[in-house]
């Protein structure tokens, strides 16, 4: 297991759910944090939350589906701090309607988030973490191996990062780097809140039980761990993380038809 003191640890999609609480925890542990997300206030209190636990942070308003944005949160990370060890792909955004009611726009833009920002900030964050022998993280879900109705764009483009993600761990076998894909299930955050419906409007108020689903706090402990152990993968909750994937790989036609039923539960859902 590496030593996480005095790494520096970029994380986009900072600001809340999941990516503050894995910058919480790696900050705890040591490390020198770089956050970044589109809103500046939110940022700006994030960053600040960090700042009065005693960790090391400075904060960077990017828009990963832009690629200047992400060439500036490298630059400005690897200038602030001297190096980079760690980048986590965290920034994302999700949908919920069904395709046939929904404009393509909508896949477009989740791509350019999901996709396009886990690919542009990994290229220019790769030259440092070569160096340095460092990690990339990125973190898909379970629609990132099960295909989930109501989220087309969401499933794909987080296929789409697994695939990337896999392939460049394949091509830096022999460099040091190390690659983690992380799948959290259902996990309380802010992303269903923002998903985005068929218009591409976001729908403000999550259909789901957030108390019933896996705290921030706790998938981050153990995204922070595979990070440190160097793991290739992760997948989160028993249930509906580990068996689905299991189940996926053999009985794929069930797995569908499970899906089906448990988004048609939803309230409001597309598909009843």
């Amino acid at each position: 297991m590496q030593n996480i003191k005095d790494k520096v640890v970029i994380i986009t999609g900072g600001s809340s759910g999941i990516g503050f609480a894995l910058a919480r925890e790696f900050g705890i542990q040591g490390a020198k944090i770089v956050i970044s997300a589109r809103s500046i206030d939110r940022l700006t209190e994030a960053e600040n939350k960090l700042k009065s636990e005693g960790i090391d942070v400075i904060a960077v308003s990017a828009d990963v589906s832009k690629e200047a944005d992400c060439i500036n949160l490298i630059e400005k990370a690897a200038a602030h701090f001297g190096k980079i060890d760690i980048l986590v792909n965290n920034a994302g955004i999700s949908m919920r309607a069904a395709f046939v009611n929904t404009s393509p726009d909508v896949l477009r833009k989740l791509m350019e988030t999901n996709f396009w920002g886990t690919v542009y900030c990994t290229k220019q964050a790769l030259p440092y973490l070569l160096k340095t022998k460092g990690s990339v993280v990125g973190i898909i879900s379970i629609a990132g191996y099960v295909g989930l109705p109501g989220r087309t764009g969401y499933s794909a483009s987080k296929f789409a990062v697994r695939g990337f993600l896999d392939t460049l761990r394949c091509e830096n076998l022999k460099t040091g780097l190390h690659v983690l894909v992380a799948a959290p299930g259902f996990t309380s955050s802010n992303i269903r809140t923002t998903a985005l419906t068929a218009d591409g409007s976001p729908q403000g108020e999550t259909p789901r039980d957030e108390a019933r689903m896996m705290p921030a706090n706790v998938a981050a402990k153990k995204i922070v761990k595979a990070t440190i152990r160097r793991k290739d993968a992760l997948t989160l909750t028993l249930i509906e993380g580990k068996f689905t994937v299991l189940l996926n790989r053999f009985f794929p036609k069930l797995v569908s038809r499970l899906a089906y039923y448990y988004m048609s539960k939803e309230p409001d859902s597309p598909f009843k």
